[in-house]
């Protein structure tokens, strides 16, 4: 999920050079492809509210449903672009479209959280397969730069539209009928990408140098989820029961010798010594940190408006719209700055803004469900994301010589979506703990009834203040409703708060760690 040149546009109008495609069929098939991959990423946003009351989920188990689909992106988007490469680019999006109509269609009959997360993971699976593979199609068709750039610029806006229309998508789907038709509709965008790409587009592959690293893939997937399962599950399992420390630890081993596999490697999935470069590292260290930030507020905006407060899903993408859109009508002005500013300092301008604005959520009211309060935090997030979502690639560009770019990008946009995946378990990981200390408390002080005390504290054991919260009124437990809300809030709060003090860190490392470096290229040439 990138607004920039993946792995394979260094491999770029060589490719596929002896059979052309179709410039504008191509143009229209793979924008079409990145649509409905980020389409498929958003989505559940405008529907934590609807699936906890219908799947009656609670708090970890709705970011699974997020985190599946981010997981499996970030395990595999490197080992799909290799296999885009040695294998060809349409293949790779027509299967990455099919696996989304697949995820979908569970998602859309998944009778449990169970299935739907194992909808999500496919859909992940589609959408990392269509990343890499529709970027690196679409700048195979071009002729020269300028004409690449125009593409990669439609490519991106494609992206960003995807990701603020999804929510808008899901909430009228949902409201007119169920939760579920939402999915269905993106079986038929799925089916529809397919189409496109199988009658717009001809095969690119460019082998030559690719090879499968497929102990470095097994130990980093393996790795990372392991430790993304321990930080999940750790605010209502208990940080020291024994799988959550188990996961951890064996986490940890797996990534230690995923590090020691890529050292070695002949064609290694990541170059590790990349990060013996000063400014390389400090831009790729903030691509995570600001990332997080960015889809942790996104998550914890859809988690307040949804299962905290309950709203309507169409309410629910309101928010979305202002902070996905900036990315998408502001994408003229940051190609501009990008040309006339150091992207150094749009890159911490924009870590400012979302700084800025996620403290500004610390604000909220959980008993206010007016939307007013969301419209400044949520555009100065919106807009700092704009100003940081390409310039994080240019920055890491700059710092390398001109023959390391392909990897130096690749490596920046693995790094990056790193960093959404860890956003809403980061978020989830505060807002939960917190809550769930929050509403033990409070309930410990409510001195309500024996019999109401005991059933909130039984329903909050099974499914913590997410559960008590969505109580239907009269029934066992929900005498504590305002209680679990006003825990909730203070656990999100705490949530925005985070994800504030991570966009200053990485607006603060920006402009720290980037004094002295001279650009190996100008940012007209990221």
């Amino acid at each position: 999920m990138t607004l920039d040149n993946r792995t394979a546009t260094s491999h770029g109008p060589t490719a596929g050079a002896a059979r052309r495609p179709g410039y504008a069929g191509t143009l229209a098939a793979t924008c079409s492809a990145v649509f409905v991959a980020q389409v498929a990423n958003a989505l559940p946003a405008s529907l934590n509210g609807l699936l906890q009351e219908d799947l009656h989920t609670h708090g970890s188990q709705l970011t699974w449903i997020t985190a599946a689909f981010m997981v499996a992106v970030v395990c595999f988007e490197f080992t799909f672009g290799v296999l885009g490469d040695l294998f060809g680019r349409k293949k790779l999006i027509t299967a990455g479209a099919a696996l989304v109509a697949a995820g979908s269609v569970v998602a859309a009959v998944a009778p449990s959280v169970h299935v739907l997360w194992a909808g999500a993971a496919l859909n992940g699976l589609g959408a990392g397969a269509m990343f890499p593979g529709s970027l690196t199609m679409l700048a195979s068709a071009t002729r020269n730069a300028r004409e690449r750039a125009h593409a990669v610029a439609l490519w991106s806006g494609c992206l960003s539209a995807g990701a603020a229309l999804s929510p808008l998508l899901g909430g009228v789907f949902a409201k007119v009928g169920s939760w579920r038709g939402s999915f269905w509709v993106l079986v038929a965008l799925a089916v529809v990408s397919v189409a496109l790409t199988l009658a717009l587009t001809s095969e690119s592959r460019s082998p030559e140098g690719r090879e499968l690293d497929i102990p470095g893939q097994i130990t980093f997937g393996i790795g990372l989820i392991l430790v993304l399962y321990a930080a999940v599950e750790g605010p209502e399992s208990g940080w020291t029961a024994l799988p959550v420390i188990l996961s951890f630890g064996i986490g940890l081993c797996f990534l230690v010798g995923f590090v020691v596999v890529e050292l070695g490697a002949g064609s290694p999935i990541f170059d590790v010594t990349l990060f013996r470069n000063r400014p390389f590292a400090v831009a790729s260290l903030v691509a995570v940190i600001g990332m997080l930030a960015f889809l942790g507020a996104c998550f914890a905006t859809s988690m307040w408006l949804g299962p905290v407060q309950h709203q309507d899903p169409l309410r629910v993408a309101v928010p979305f719209l202002l902070l996905q859109g900036p990315a998408f009508v502001l994408i003229p002005v940051v190609s501009r700055l990008l040309h006339r500013v150091a992207p150094t300092w749009l890159l911490t301008s924009g870590f400012v803004l979302m700084s800025v604005g996620c403290l500004l959520c610390t604000g909220l009211d959980a008993t206010d469900p007016g939307l007013g309060a969301f419209v400044v935090p949520d555009l100065l997030i919106g807009v700092g994301f704009a100003l940081c979502v390409s310039s994080v690639t240019a920055v890491a560009l700059d710092s390398v010589p001109p023959q390391l770019a392909g990897m130096a990008s690749a490596t920046t946009n693995m790094l990056r979506d790193l960093g959404f995946a860890l956003g809403p378990v980061v978020v989830g990981a505060v807002a939960l703990s917190k809550a769930g200390s929050a509403f033990s408390s409070h309930l410990n002080s409510a001195h309500l009834p024996a019999g109401p005390l005991a059933a909130a504290r039984g329903i909050a054991a099974d499914g913590g203040p997410i559960a008590v919260n969505s109580l239907p009124p009269g029934t066992p437990g929900s005498a504590a409703h305002n209680l679990a809300l006003d825990a909730l809030g203070s656990g999100f709060s705490n949530a925005f708060l985070v994800c504030g003090i991570a966009a200053a860190a990485a607006a603060a490392l920006t402009a720290v760690g980037m004094i002295g470096v001279r650009p190996h290229r100008s940012p007209a040439a990221g």
